[in-house]
């Protein structure tokens, strides 16, 4: 079995002694314990030295995680070969009471609503090669009062116009042109662009990144700007109704501006002169155009990927809108890499249900940070873990990863209390036993103890 210790040596340089004691302590319970994983659980699973105070000291420690991050990640999951994507998405935990750091009202995309919770947005690396996905840097939403009172003066303003007479159309009278350009980006941009520049910062070098990838809400104009000025392309996705035209190609005006926007984009009527790819499965017709289209809220073009499925016997149709800032990106790898971003999901998935991201009860901010933060940690490590396992068991999860190491406790634990030490051939035996008990896939071949 992998020694937690000597896994966690890259950390050395990051933190302290005592705090590479702890946090060995507390990750070798977690992966063995069974139940909620909160500072009292893990205090109960951690043995000789990790009595609850010392569990509560360690959660109350600050811990430079950007770096821990960074250098396992370069010591133990980096493979210089590969090409590597940024992928960024939102991470939403609900919690309950009132006095956990940083709770507020933010939406669920799995409840569909807002609720209480707290907000943690998150960037990952994704190996192209690999398909996986490996975050590098959390950090908590936090949301200012002033913040706050635009945001509800938003909503209220929103909600007065939709009460008011639709005006007439046009552009008012005494309005005038903004640039783009101009536009001030807001606290999330300006939250998520600080995390883009200290990534960049740290892993200059080492892993050439030119792909920011974002879910759909961060497909527009701000946004795209933001990623811009970080020297990095976005691919994101727009709205399935979003208003794109033909860049204008008819003769110039002779007097006034030079008309821009040309013929208005028609998602039934797509010419074929764009279709880059066309295919049936299942009864579903999947036809793929790519196009360098303009937006009215955008200052650039976009090198645009639509997708459209059609029902061959009902004709119902769909279609999906992607798009990207590098003109030159072709159009497989659009989706390709959009489809990535998913994998970023994979990891919040992991973090709640096996490392206690849903269940931690901390209300400071130090322990707060600390228990996100090392959720998510966990998540890279038990990859590295898996991905050892996987040698001789390619289907080994993280529930086999966690009985493995429960059944090799409880074997450790029994063999001190015996009077007399067992044989090795007994000892390997009783390992190879124990530590398939409660697995999904179990061993193809036998598992021995280091």
């Amino acid at each position: 079995m992998t020694e937690i210790l000597a896994l966690l040596q890259p950390l050395e340089h990051s933190i302290s002694k005592t705090t590479l004691r702890q946090i060995s302590r507390v990750i070798t319970a977690m992966i063995a314990m069974s139940g909620r994983i909160t500072m009292l659980g893990i205090s109960r699973w951690s043995g000789s030295g990790g009595s609850y105070r010392s569990i509560q000291r360690f959660f109350y420690t600050a811990i430079p995680w950007p770096q821990v991050f960074w250098d396992f990640f370069q010591s133990k999951l980096m493979k210089k070969e590969d090409a590597y994507l940024l992928a960024g998405d939102e991470c939403v935990v609900t919690k309950s009471g009132k006095k956990t750091y940083g709770l507020d009202y933010f939406f669920s995309g799995l409840l569909k609503r807002s609720v209480p919770s707290l907000s943690f947005f998150t960037l990952a690396l994704v190996n192209v090669r690999e398909r996986r996905s490996y975050p590098i840097l959390m950090e908590q939403t936090i949301r200012s009062a002033e913040e706050k009172a635009k945001s509800q003066a938003k909503k209220q303003a929103q909600k007065a116009r939709a009460e008011e007479p639709k005006r007439k159309r046009g552009r008012p009278k005494g309005s005038c042109s903004q640039k783009k350009a101009e536009k001030m980006p807001n606290p999330e941009l300006e939250r998520i662009q600080k995390m883009i520049q200290e990534l960049l910062k740290t892993i200059a070098g080492h892993i050439p990144l030119t792909y920011l990838v974002l879910d759909g809400h961060f497909g527009n104009h701000p946004a795209l700007l933001m990623v811009r000025q970080c020297g990095l392309h976005l691919i994101s996705k727009l709205r399935s109704d979003a208003a794109l035209f033909f860049p204008y190609s008819g003769p110039a005006p002779k007097r006034g501006r030079h008309r821009r926007l040309g013929e208005r984009l028609d998602y039934h009527h797509i010419p074929d002169q764009y279709l880059k790819e066309s295919r049936v499965e299942d009864g579903i017709e999947t036809r793929i155009y790519q196009l360098q289209l303009l937006n009215r809220e955008f200052s650039m073009p976009l090198n645009v990927v639509v997708l459209i499925k059609t029902n061959l016997v009902t004709k119902a149709w769909a279609h999906v809108v992607l798009f990207s800032s590098d003109l030159d990106l072709s159009y497989d790898k659009v989706i390709d890499f959009y489809s990535l971003r998913f994998q970023i999901e994979f990891n919040f998935r992991d973090a709640k249900q096996h490392w206690g991201l849903e269940d931690f009860m901390n209300i400071n901010p130090t322990a707060v940070t600390n228990a996100a933060n090392l959720s998510l940690f966990m998540v890279n490590l038990s990859q590295f873990l898996m991905y050892c396992y996987r040698k001789d068991n390619p289907d080994f999860s993280i529930l086999d990863l966690k009985a493995y190491y429960r059944g090799y406790r409880y074997v450790t634990e029994t063999i001190k209390i015996l009077p007399n030490l067992p044989d090795e051939n007994l000892i390997s035996q009783l390992f190879q036993k124990v530590t398939a008990l409660g697995r999904i896939h179990p061993p193809k071949s036998p598992v021995f103890s280091d």
